[in-house]
C-alpha cells in the first residue's frame, strides 16, 4: 500500500485559519481587561465606602466633642440645622385645594405613601408648611437611607422605573463620578453637589402602608398633637421602618 503524504492546506485555508486564531487571542484579551477593569471598579466601589463611612464618623466625632466642650464649660450648644428631609404623602385628593395640589405635584407625591428626598431651603420649608396636613416629614438617618436605596430604590431611565443597580447608576450618573449605590447615599445623607442630579435620577419611592395602621387619631391631627401629618423630625425614622 502506497504511503500517505501530508497535503498542506491551500493559502484560503491558512488564512481562515489565522483568522480564527487572531480573533480567538483578541477575545482572551478583551476578556481579561475587562476582567481586570470590574475588579478594579469593585476595589473603588469598597474604598469609597470606607471613604464615606470615615467622613460621617469624623463628623460625629466632631459634634460630639462640641456637645461635650459646651457642656464642660456651661455654653449652649446649638445643633446644625438639618441639610434634608424625607416626605412621604398620607392622604389622597379629597378636600384638597387647587394650590396644595399642584405643590404636592411639584414635589412628585402623586400617590399616597408616596415619598421624595428634599433639600431644605426657605422656598421647599413654605412649601412643606403650606402642604403640611397631607405629608408627614422628619429628618432621616443613614441607616434609614440605606435601607430604602437598597429594598425599594428605582432609578427613572428613559421615562422607565427600573431597579437600582451600579450598572444603571454609573450609565445615568457617571459622568458626575457618581458609580455605585454608596455614592447614592452619601449625596442624599450630606446633600452633597449632586443632590439635585441624584433626586432626579431617583423614582419617588412607593412605600407599603404601616405595619400596624396610623396613629389613634388618624390623618386629621399634627404630629405634636398625637397625629400623624406634620413634621417628625428624628422620629420620621421609626415611621418608615413601618412602610419598607
Amino acid at each position: 500500500m502506497p504511503r500517505m503524504t501530508a497535503v498542506p492546506p491551500p493559502e484560503r485555508k491558512k488564512k481562515v485559519l489565522a483568522d480564527v486564531k487572531d480573533k480567538m487571542v483578541n477575545k482572551q484579551k478583551r476578556s481579561k481587561e475587562m476582567q481586570k477593569k470590574a475588579m478594579d471598579k469593585r476595589q473603588e466601589m469598597v474604598r469609597r465606602y470606607y471613604k464615606y463611612r470615615k467622613s460621617i464618623a469624623g463628623e460625629s466625632a466632631k459634634l460630639a466633642n462640641q456637645r461635650k466642650l459646651a457642656k464642660t464649660f456651661g455654653h449652649y450648644f446649638v445643633e446644625p440645622e438639618p441639610k434634608v428631609v424625607f416626605v412621604v404623602r398620607i392622604r389622597g385628593i379629597v378636600d384638597m385645594p387647587p394650590k396644595e395640589r399642584k405643590i404636592l405635584q411639584l414635589l412628585r407625591l402623586n400617590q399616597i405613601f408616596n415619598g421624595v428626598f428634599i433639600r431644605l431651603n426657605s422656598a421647599t420649608s413654605n412649601m412643606l408648611r403650606m402642604v403640611s396636613p397631607w405629608i408627614t416629614y422628619g429628618y432621616p438617618s443613614l441607616m434609614t437611607i440605606r435601607k430604602l436605596m437598597y429594598k425599594r430604590g428605582y432609578a427613572k431611565t428613559q421615562g422607565q422605573r427600573k431597579r437600582l443597580d451600579n450598572t444603571i447608576i454609573e450609565k445615568g450618573l457617571g459622568k458626575h463620578k457618581i458609580i455605585c449605590m454608596e455614592d447614592l447615599i452619601y449625596q442624599l445623607y450630606t446633600a452633597g453637589p449632586h443632590f439635585k442630579e441624584v433626586n432626579k435620577f431617583l423614582w419617588p419611592f412607593k412605600l407599603s402602608s404601616p405595619k400596624g395602621g396610623m396613629s389613634p387619631y388618624g390623618k386629621r391631627k399634627n404630629f405634636g398633637e398625637g397625629g400623624d401629618y406634620g413634621n417628625r423630625e428624628i422620629y420620621i425614622n421609626r415611621f418608615l421602618h413601618k412602610l419598607i
